[in-house]
């Protein structure tokens, strides 16, 4: 059950961090992001790749983690990197982000299928999620978008890494192509994961704070 609920509830305490900081982008949510890459970079390598390795031959395992850091670069296109901690830049009117929306609810739902297999996995999910919820809400909540609108699009979002656990348990198709859409994932993670890490702070002070929360990270992932 714990697999369903943790990504929910990394939505859930990222909108609290997001009225907490008073709408703000925070450092502490900047080194949450770092640790979060680095925590969800070390369990993708520690624990999924090399089970994506076992069961597929290793040429056509790099094809499609090729294609998962190719779609994440797509998506990362229609939401303008949301996923790694850029700013999506403010709407004036009060259009639905629909683009937006759609590119994370694609990256949200994808990022479930591991979790039933590697279930260590909805860990690093569940890091990953609390920053980007935060800066999603943060977006939100300086938009001209209603209270609904926002609501509506939390709720969604939060429920589809659930929705692609369940498929990945319960689908057919799912279940037989599912190191295919692993190695899909995995990709994404990389980009997302790599991104984070080798983007610059604005001091130095920053820079080493990031670099301690890096290998904080990855010591965590290597306890699991």
């Amino acid at each position: 059950m714990s697999t369903y609920l943790f990504p929910v509830f990394a939505i859930f305490i990222g909108v609290i961090i997001a009225f907490v900081t008073k709408k703000q982008k925070s450092i502490g949510t900047k080194l949450l992001l770092a640790f979060s890459g680095a925590f969800l970079l070390a369990l993708t390598l520690f624990d999924l790749l090399p089970e994506v390795y076992h069961h597929l031959d290793a040429k056509r395992t790099g094809f499609f983690i090729m294609c998962g850091i190719l779609l994440q670069i797509i998506l990362e296109f229609l939401s303008q990197g949301v996923e790694h901690g850029h700013e999506h830049k403010l709407e004036e009117d009060k259009k639905f982000p629909w683009v937006l929306f759609i590119s994370l609810c694609i990256h949200s739902l994808l990022e479930g299928f591991p979790i039933h297999h590697h279930n260590d996995m909805v860990y690093g999910v569940l890091i990953h999620k609390i920053p980007i919820a935060t800066l999603i809400t943060t977006f939100l909540l300086q938009s001209n978008h209603s209270k609904t609108q926002i609501i509506g699009f939390l709720i969604v979002f939060s429920v589809m890494t659930p929705l692609g656990t369940f498929i990945s348990n319960n689908v057919v198709l799912a279940i037989e192509h599912l190191d295919y859409v692993n190695a899909i994932v995995i990709g994404i993670f990389l980009h997302i994961a790599t991104t984070i890490l080798f983007e610059t702070g604005e001091d130095h002070k920053f820079n080493l704070s990031k670099l301690i929360v890096i290998c904080f990270g990855v010591f965590m992932a290597n306890l699991i």
